[in-house]
């Protein structure tokens, strides 16, 4: 499942985008405008930067995106801030006895996959300038 990780990341990178004062972009700053703990902006931050997606310089406040909005997709904020794993996890050790059972797992498989890939493509399709269009 997805948590709220990937929604903080976009709040996150939308705002240090956003901002023309990259001095205000403190972790306290982001996590007012987030309503979070500055820990989890810190947390969220490092993801983003060990993904090449913003840099920051040690002793002076602030970050900068290391791309254009346009050339950050969804699935690159994405990839940053969740670990790898399935959308839906299928059941374990249905019974093996019925005819649903039997063939349940592999059925579920087909169709998550189908499910998650189009999300991914999905993803790949929108960028961070998309969301920052919306926000105006």
């Amino acid at each position: 499942m997805v948590n709220s990780r990937f929604a903080v990341a976009i709040h996150i990178l939308s705002l240090i985008a956003t901002t023309s004062d990259k001095a205000l972009l403190t972790s306290d700053f982001i996590a007012g405008s987030v309503n979070t703990n500055p820990v989890v902006v810190r947390r969220i931050s490092s993801l983003l930067k060990k993904a090449g997606l913003i840099s920051s310089r040690k002793g002076i406040s602030g970050y900068e995106l290391t791309k254009k909005p346009e050339d950050i997709s969804l699935y690159d904020i994405y990839r940053a801030v969740e670990e790898p794993k399935e959308l839906f996890a299928i059941h374990q050790a249905p019974n093996p006895a019925c005819s649903v059972g039997r063939q349940i797992g592999t059925t579920l498989t087909d169709v998550f996959g189908s499910v998650q890939q189009a999300m991914e493509n999905e993803l790949r399709s929108q960028t961070l300038q998309s969301i920052l269009d919306r926000l105006k």
